[in-house]
């Protein structure tokens, strides 16, 4: 049955699709390729079991490769494919069983119950308990060691409990309908201690191995849960590579595949050897300001910087006009919370931007460094447009390139920085997963913004069992985050995927991941 992507989230859906079958080594024999609506590529084409592929990635994983640590990006879409937890999204924003073989949530909800799949087991062969299960969501509440939770949202949990070797009940302090969307996240065993270099979980593929600035490599796992899922590939090379070595390792065949690839990249491939795929990145891409280092804590300094930036000239220049130009820390594929209308609060006005700066005690302008890894040609790309358009008001930026490990220490944990622009993904399907980063007291708040007004509606939402009323706080929040000027909102960027036309089946979802369990070679 040919799957056509939809961007369209079901966020609170409570019932969900339960995936059961037999015990065969095989995917459905009429399946067909999931096609993007945007994409370039329509032919159809028959799967085949077996094979490999060398996926091209921009950095290594300078993050920790344990699912309950991880906050970039670019580790966490890879651990998609290893780990699973007791829900897992689709590409339709759905969420569907997967270590739990069913649950059901309480009409206040306040309890979440689980069944635990019969047979599931991990990597390593153990057999997936109601303790492992236990263990991880105490492990991200922070109740297991008595330290802050490594998932701000875990925080609300009260207990778990397992009365059988079947059942996990999650118990919450406040009623909270949004917590299923955080229920992907990883089911780990118990007693393993090497999760930061060894990954262990359920999913399609499990790890193989590691080398330090060259791959890492997955293969398929035999003994996966769900036979009319399993991958279709035996392994996986995800091999580092950036610049002009993407273009050249695609014609030359040493990569197979890359996603988000440039446009000026693009340009230079052998089109007949390839499949195009498009659609949105889900990122926030922004010139994020540290709203504690002057002159950045002055909010009139912040939307001048607004006012001075041109954006569809951004992405005219860097990706040939493709995006869709935002306004908050929101993107488009979170439809029912997106609000298109900010992004045309700030157009370009230079006048208007002068005009702010000599109210803030600056008219002739000041100097500022944007941080940018270096890695992320597109970001590199972007910064470069900006450092252009901020002369017109006298704002003299210069880019400081860095490496990407050196980023998440200085920038994102440490706060050291400027200004920095990089795009801000959801690790969740959730609107809170964007906007709770900006509360005051948040550890993942690395701009340092502060707004009373928006940590008490971020308390109200939390409260909230109401969808309808859920939406209307967080649009609050959004257009707090647009009139503060909190960053300087630019783009949910483009993507494009590249892929060898003797491959098929790449998968949009509303997420930044990559899911190569649909991948396969096409049958000749």
């Amino acid at each position: 049955m040919k799957r056509v992507r939809k961007m369209m989230l079901l966020l609170f859906a409570l019932t969900l699709t339960i995936v059961l079958g037999g015990c065969q080594d095989k995917k459905e024999s009429g399946k067909e390729s999931q096609s993007n609506t945007e994409s370039s590529s329509e032919t159809k084409t028959e799967p085949t079991m077996g094979g490999s592929i060398v996926v091209g990635i921009p950095q290594d994983l300078e993050d920790s490769l344990d699912p309950h640590k991880s906050v970039a990006a670019g580790t966490k879409e890879i651990l998609f494919n290893i780990y699973e937890g007791l829900v897992k999204p689709d590409e339709e924003g759905n969420y569907i069983d997967a270590v739990a073989q069913s649950h059901t949530i309480s009409d206040e909800g306040k309890t979440y119950t689980f069944t635990l799949r019969e047979g599931i087991k991990f990597h390593n062969g153990a057999d997936v308990t109601v303790d492992d299960v236990k263990y991880s969501i105490e492990r991200c509440a922070g109740i297991t060691d008595g330290t802050e939770p490594l998932i701000a949202a875990f925080s609300n949990v009260e207990s778990v409990e397992t009365p059988d070797d079947k059942t996990i009940v999650i118990n919450l302090k406040e009623a909270d309908t949004e917590f299923l969307a955080y229920l992907i996240v990883a089911v780990v065993p118990k007693d393993y201690a090497e999760l930061d270099t060894k990954p262990v979980g359920t999913g399609p593929f499990m790890y193989e191995s590691r080398s330090p600035q060259e791959n890492i490599k997955i293969k398929k796992f035999a003994g996966y849960w769900d036979p009319d899922n399993q991958a279709y590939l035996d392994e996986v090379t995800f091999k580092i590579v950036s610049g002009n070595a993407i273009a050249t390792g695609l014609n030359a065949g040493s990569l197979d595949m890359f996603c988000r690839i440039e446009a000026a990249q693009s340009a230079q491939l052998q089109k007949e050897e390839f499949r195009f795929y498009e659609g949105g990145m889900n990122l926030v891409q922004a010139l994020y300001l540290n709203n504690a280092e002057e002159p950045f804590n002055d909010v009139k300094v912040r939307q001048a910087l607004c006012y001075a930036v041109n954006r569809q000239e951004v992405l005219d220049m860097v990706a040939d006009g493709r995006g869709t130009i935002i306004g908050s820390s929101m993107f488009p594929a979170f439809e029912k919370y997106y609000m298109p209308e900010l992004a045309e609060v700030y157009s370009q006005n230079v006048e208007k931007a002068k005009q702010l700066l000599t109210e803030a005690g600056y008219p002739d302008g000041f100097d500022m460094t944007i941080t940018v890894p270096s890695n992320y040609q597109q970001h590199v790309d972007t910064a470069q447009v900006l450092v252009e358009q901020l002369k017109q008001v006298g704002v003299n930026a210069e880019i400081q390139l860095v490496e990407w490990d050196s980023w998440l220490s200085d920038v994102y944990t440490d706060r050291k920085f400027q200004s920095t622009v990089v795009g801000v993904d959801a690790a969740y399907l959730s609107g809170r997963a964007l906007l709770e980063r900006f509360v005051s007291d948040s550890s993942k708040n690395f701009i340092n913004f502060k707004n009373e007004e928006y940590d008490d509606l971020y308390q109200q939402v939390k409260k909230s069992t109401n969808d309808q009323e859920q939406i209307a706080l967080y649009k609050k929040m959004e257009t707090i985050l647009n009139e503060d000027a909190a960053n300087v909102y630019i783009q949910d960027m483009a993507s494009e995927v590249v892929l060898r036309n003797t491959y098929d089946g790449y998968a949009f979802y509303p997420l930044y991941v990559m899911d190569m369990s649909k991948i396969y070679k096409v049958s000749e």
